[in-house]
């Protein structure tokens, strides 16, 4: 039994052959039925999200496993399989577990740290329930994955900062006004940075948005995406003496507002704070604009110094959640080393129990005349003997089972006490080229039988 990992993301594929591979939320459970269905694969989950598509499965073995994988995704995606082998990757066992706790706590995505992926996570778990396609291993592991991801998210400050240019704006916006409640928002020119920046500062309670551009049009397809207003450029100067915040990007080849424009604005004003922002390269607000009093102007590199910096402090969070992967990472070995015990122990105590119930049959065969509270005491007693005989052997193969070479310590337990018999007999045959029983005791754990 293994853990097998095949996907794609925006580090290996560019968006041409990630949107090739994206999987509709309406066919997922059809997607999930047809992994599960497929050759070697005992547990599958499907993560589909606009920057990654990864099929997390459980396989008997790995090669099988790895061929049959890719099988799939030819097969449900019609793609030959020489157009996308270059861009996956597979990560097995170890490597795979350690993956998946590092997409859950967002340190494998595009933004450092971000926590969308952890609902992502949980919505493809959820469907893999749903649809009885994750079992004893998925079960376990992915509810690991969401419990560090949501200490991670609490433990640490890898989302306190912002590592993007529009949230860096409104981190900056806080600290002029402290809050957006009732701000009105200039947005000037119509770009995408504009934009959502302005998406950002609206959802964080700025109330009234005021669009201006040179083609009046696009200014009133922008404002109605905010139930705001659109302005002509002529209205400009009206534009500023309303807004709190300002958010500049035109194209422009020269300064759109002066310093003496804003001069004259704020005295309109009454010198009440501007807030404003030039993402534009070249530069639409005079520089100059800075000195004067009430006034806080920044542009791209202002928003770009934030960003690294406060990128930084989220890779010095992701060290300490990579410890906290880590520790996950041996906790979850420990515990998977150990299920293949489970069936053994099992078994050993049903052979046992199986002489005690024969002994206790020839007992009252030959002692006719004993009691039933005497043969009540007898069976308590032989019972008892039973479990303490076992308790040691219990105990080592346990330990035995988290250390190296607990594939051979296991096949040695099965041989010492003769299990291999009822090991096949329970409906689980070995396969004739095997020599070892753990593939099999795994897939009884793996399938409930």
């Amino acid at each position: 039994m293994h853990i097998l990992l095949i996907g794609l993301n925006y580090r290996t594929a560019p968006v041409e052959i990630r949107e090739r591979f994206a999987f509709n939320d309406e066919d997922k459970p059809r997607a999930i039925s047809m992994l599960l269905n497929t050759k070697s694969v005992l547990e599958g989950v499907v993560l589909g999200t606009c920057n990654r598509t990864e099929i997390y499965a459980v396989v008997d073995q790995l090669h099988t496993g790895r061929h049959f994988i890719k099988a799939f995704l030819s097969q449900w995606f019609d793609v030959p399989r020489e157009d996308f082998i270059d861009h996956i990757y597979i990560k097995e066992n170890d490597h795979a577990v350690r993956h998946l706790f590092r997409v859950a706590c967002g340190l494998d995505s595009m933004v450092l740290g971000e926590t969308q992926i952890l609902g992502q996570v949980k919505d493809a778990f959820q469907l893999a329930q749903e649809h009885k396609a994750s079992g004893t291993v998925f079960n376990t592991l992915f509810k690991q994955a969401i419990t560090l991801a949501k200490r991670a998210q609490s433990e640490t400050d890898i989302n306190k900062n912002a590592v993007s240019t529009s949230y860096a704006a409104i981190e900056l916006g806080k600290k002029v006004f402290g809050y957006f409640n009732d701000k009105t928002v200039l947005v000037l020119g119509a770009g995408k940075m504009s934009e959502l920046t302005a998406k950002h500062l609206h959802a964080n309670g700025a109330a009234n948005v005021i669009v201006a551009n040179r083609t009046y049009e696009r200014a009133v397809a922008l404002a109605e995406k905010f139930r705001g207003s659109a302005y002509p450029m002529e209205r400009l100067t009206d534009g500023l003496i309303e807004a709190d915040i300002v958010i500049s990007s035109t194209g422009a080849d020269g300064y759109v507002v002066t310093k003496h424009e804003i001069a004259s604005i704020m005295r309109k004003r009454r010198n009440r704070t501007l807030f404003m922002i030039d993402i534009a390269v070249p530069r639409d607000l005079d520089p100059a604009i800075n000195e004067l009093e009430g006034v806080y102007l920044y542009d791209i590199d202002d928003l770009e110094g934030i960003v690294q910096s406060n990128l930084k402090e989220r890779e010095l969070e992701a060290e300490k959640i990579g410890i906290m992967i880590g520790q996950e990472l041996y906790a979850f070995k420990s515990w998977l080393n150990t299920l293949g015990v489970v069936p053994l122990i099992t078994t050993l105590r049903e052979k046992l129990l199986n002489h005690q119930q024969e002994a206790m049959r020839n007992i009252q065969n030959k002692c006719a005349d004993l009691t039933e509270k005497e043969i009540r005491m007898i069976n308590k007693q032989t019972r008892s003997l039973i479990n303490q005989i076992m308790h040691d052997p219990i105990v080592r193969i346990k330990e035995m089972a988290g250390q190296p070479g607990s594939e051979e310590a296991l096949n040695m337990f099965i041989k010492l006490f003769a299990l291999e018999d009822m090991l096949e007999d329970g409906g689980q045959q070995a396969d004739a080229r095997e020599e070892s029983y753990i593939p099999v005791l795994h897939r009884r754990v793996v399938t409930g039988q």
